[in-house]
């Protein structure tokens, strides 16, 4: 598995949901029912304090699971008709997004496109 940091931007529901991914130049749909979780960041290691109503993104940091298509239906990678896996976090309040793990068979994907150029 491949872990690294990429900025994207992101469409999102009214509700947070994300819809559409642009990454490098390329613009995905989303299958329906990402997945979410949160990850409980040390924040104490660099506030001592957090102020009651500026929690939002300072103790939790959301993580999405995505499997995304090309837009314009042409493969992304990831197997046959699979689409590409990744996992994304969102930083808030800021509302930033970045790509941080891509899955194996999508990293084999990458590997043999390499190979062939």
């Amino acid at each position: 598995m491949g872990i690294f940091s990429d900025a994207v931007t992101v469409e999102s529901s009214p509700e947070g949901v994300p819809l559409r991914l642009w990454w490098h130049g390329e613009c995905y749909s989303i299958a329906p029912h990402p997945l979410c979780w949160y990850e409980r960041r040390p924040w104490w290691e660099r506030d001592s304090r957090v102020r009651p109503g500026e929690g939002v993104g300072v103790v939790d940091t959301q993580m999405w699971r995505l499997q995304l298509r090309h837009e314009d239906g042409r493969r992304t990678g990831g197997g046959a008709d699979e689409g590409l896996s990744i996992d994304v976090v969102r930083y808030r309040p800021a509302e930033r997004w970045r790509v941080i793990k891509i899955y194996d068979a999508v990293e084999e994907s990458f590997k043999e496109e390499q190979d062939s150029a």
